[in-house]
């Protein structure tokens, strides 16, 4: 059950940049509840399968430890989103769509000091724009619930964000 809802967080992580390349701007084009719903779930699931990844793939113990820390989060966040749709009759999603599920591939082939890179440069875009969505979200979503839950996990986004850019000051360990 754990490997699941952790597979399913960080798939949600890698979906925060889909729906942009997708043309999902986030400042011009407003979400539906249900589609930002989707793009938590999506997010939350993305986020904890690269976290996953990272415990075997990355070269560092920074980024392992910040990796797990993903986990953990994005792990719980979909748990309480899942008791929020229940409670407002949303439906979340319970695996990747097919985009997410391309942002992961690449990820699978990379090891050490090359995964590291990839991965933080992936949080640091992912996190930017979740905090974006997150922001915009918090401010317009018609669900009262799902509007205080997007101001209640805007701080733990930051401190994802702020972590990956911490971690990519530092140098590669070769």
């Amino acid at each position: 059950m754990k490997r699941i809802l952790a597979t399913a967080c960080s798939l949600a992580l890698c979906c925060l940049a889909a729906p942009i390349q997708q043309g999902h701007a986030a400042k011009t084009e407003p979400m539906s509840d249900q589609q930002f719903i989707d793009f938590i779930a999506q997010t939350d699931m993305l986020e904890a399968h690269l976290g996953q990844l990272a415990a075997d793939h990355a070269g560092s113990q920074e980024v392992k430890d910040y990796a797990q820390m993903l986990v953990t989060d994005h792990t719980a966040d979909y748990q309480n989103l899942t008791a929020l749709a229940a409670k407002d009759g949303f439906t979340v999603p319970k695996g990747l769509d097919a985009a997410h599920n391309q942002i992961i591939q690449p990820f699978e082939k990379l090891k050490g000091a090359a995964f590291d890179a990839r991965y933080i440069h992936t949080m640091i875009e992912g996190h930017t724009q979740a905090i974006q969505i997150f922001t915009k979200e918090s401010m317009d979503a018609q669900n009262a619930d799902l509007k205080s839950d997007a101001s209640a996990t805007l701080p733990t986004l930051h401190k994802h964000l702020d972590g990956a850019k911490d971690l990519e000051k530092k140098p590669a360990k070769k």
